[in-house]
Formats: structure tokens, sequence, C-alpha cells
């Protein structure tokens, strides 16, 4: 599928009405965030030149390759900021708060790529070669993962890929042995956080001004839902192992993601004075959602028979 992006007149007043929202969201974010500098968290001791011809070699720093495939996968998603960034610009422009968000949300989104790959050069737990090639595949590819069509779908998708890529970050941050390691993708997973707080409250504003329309886009995101990564070299491949390993699947998708997005904090379930439309695609997230759980505790019981069958 294909990144669809426009600014219907409908769009203008639904930015227009949540502008000053977003403003508050803005000066929370502002308030809350703390400054912190990528290189104080990089081990650069620990690290040594590439000599000419020297090839890379996992066994010196040893580690699950499951954690390899999360980190290679995280890191090339936060690499491919210049297209998210134009996406979110051309979705909701480039003035007012909404173009200031975009921009501050860039620089801080900036650091994540820079501390990871500084960690991951500096410890050798990544092939450089490989690491190189595949950002410039990525970045070069864009992501094309899911349909926008318009500002209430962003806000929607946005808000749960900020909350999946914080709980993508903390849980490959805990399978690592590295203490440094640990405390990188935490102080990311932190930032993600913050980013996604902006986002779930966004659409909980606009499921205020235009409660159908919200919906709408929310249940067309849970339906459509691709994590920006998904463009990646083999990362089908990644994605199998980095959910055999427990690090994120379907079952922690709909537990720490939907869940708490769509039922505990947008309360879809109870709302009231929807459209006829609206009504359906509630049904039809509702039960999307059982589905994802229902597959995920399906392959998770799989996956688990598996390791006790597996010998010792």
């Amino acid at each position: 599928m294909t990144v669809v992006t426009s600014s219907v007149p409908s769009d203008a007043a639904f930015l227009a009405e949540l502008a000053p929202v977003a403003e508050r969201l803005y000066e929370r974010h502002l308030e809350s965030t703390k400054e912190w500098f990528p290189h104080e968290f990089v081990p650069y001791s620990q690290a040594r030149d590439f000599e000419p011809g020297e090839g890379w070699d996992e066994s010196e720093t040893p580690m699950e390759p499951a954690v390899r495939s999360s980190l290679l996968v995280n890191l090339l998603t936060e690499d491919n900021l210049p297209f998210y960034f134009q996406v979110i610009t051309r979705m909701f422009g480039a003035d007012d708060v909404w173009g200031e968000w975009n921009r501050r949300w860039t620089a801080e989104e900036g650091r994540h790529s820079i501390v990871i790959r500084d960690y991951l050069t500096a410890t050798r737990s990544l092939d450089p070669w490989a690491l190189e090639r595949n950002r410039m595949h990525q970045v070069q590819a864009g992501f094309h993962g899911t349909t926008l069509p318009n500002a209430a779908n962003g806000f929607a998708y946005v808000a749960l890929q900020e909350l999946a890529t914080r709980i993508s970050h903390r849980n490959t941050g805990d399978r690592l042995t590295d203490p440094k390691g640990k405390e990188v993708m935490s102080r990311v997973a932190k930032d993600e956080n913050f980013h996604y707080l902006f986002y779930r409250d966004l659409v909980a504003a606009g499921l205020e001004v235009d409660p159908s329309m919200t919906v709408e886009a929310i249940a067309h995101q849970v339906d459509v839902f691709e994590m920006p990564g998904t463009g990646i070299a083999g990362f089908k491949t990644h994605a199998q192992a980095i959910a055999n390993a427990g690090i994120y699947d379907l079952v922690i998708h709909h537990d720490k993601i939907l869940a708490p997005c769509v039922l505990r904090h947008w309360k879809v379930e109870t709302l009231q004075g929807l459209s006829e439309s609206a009504e359906k695609a509630r049904d039809r997230l509702l039960a999307q959602m059982a589905r994802i759980k229902k597959v995920g505790v399906h392959l998770a019981e799989k996956r688990d028979a598996r390791l006790t069958a597996a010998p010792a």
C-alpha cells in the first residue's frame, strides 16, 4: 500500500479546532522532557578501530540473535526520520503549533538513531557494513506501509506506533546483558513515551471534536497497522525472530498497545452518539482486536510448546 496524505477542507477545520489542545500538549511536553546527550550514554572506551580488511566478528559481543534482529529493526526504523518528517508536514502542515511540534519531535527523534548507532558501533554489536547498506536501502525506500487519508487517521496511527516503539525499545533493552545497552534503550523508550502521550491525548481530543470520524480512523488504523520498519530488507525474518523471543508479538501488541489506547484511554466501547458508519466501524474494531488477541495467544502457546519440547 502507499501512504496517502491529503489536506481536505474538513481536515483544515479539524486541525484548527484541535490547535489549542495541541498547544497545551506541546507546552506540557516541553515542561516534562529533559535535555540529554547521546555521547554521555555511549561506552566509547570499549571501542577500537576497524582495520582495513577486517571483518565483523559477532563472537566479540555475544548476544541472542533475536536481540540483534530487534536492535537492527529498531535502529533502521529510527533512521527513516526524513520520510516521517515529510509525511507529518504534509498531513498537518508546517505552520503554527503543528509545524513547531513536528520540528521539535524530529529533533528529539534524531537523538535516537545517534545514540543507538554509536552504542552498537562502539560495542561491535552489529555488522557495521551490513547496517549501513540496510540504512541506505531503508531511507531510499521510505515507508509505504499504511494509508493515512486524513488527520484523524494520522493521529491514531502515530499514537499506536509511538507506544509500540516504546514497548519494542524497552523490551529489547531488557534482553541486553550490558548495563550500558540497557541504559541506552531505556533512555530512548522514555522519549517515545512522551511522544506517545502527545498523540494519545490528541486522539482523545479528536473524539470530542468529531467522535464518529475519529472512531472510524482508529478502526482503520488498527485494521491496517504496520510498524514503519516493514520495508527493511529481511523484515519478516527479523520480525519472526523478535516475536519468537517474546520481545514483540501479537499478544504484546494487543495487551500493551491496543487495549490501553483503544479501551482504557479512548474508551471506544462506551462512546455515545456515533453515526451509523462509526458504530459499524467500532464493531469491526472490537472484533479485530479480539482476533488479534486470539491469534496471538495461539501463536504464543505454539512457541512455548516448541521451547518446552526442545532438548536442554
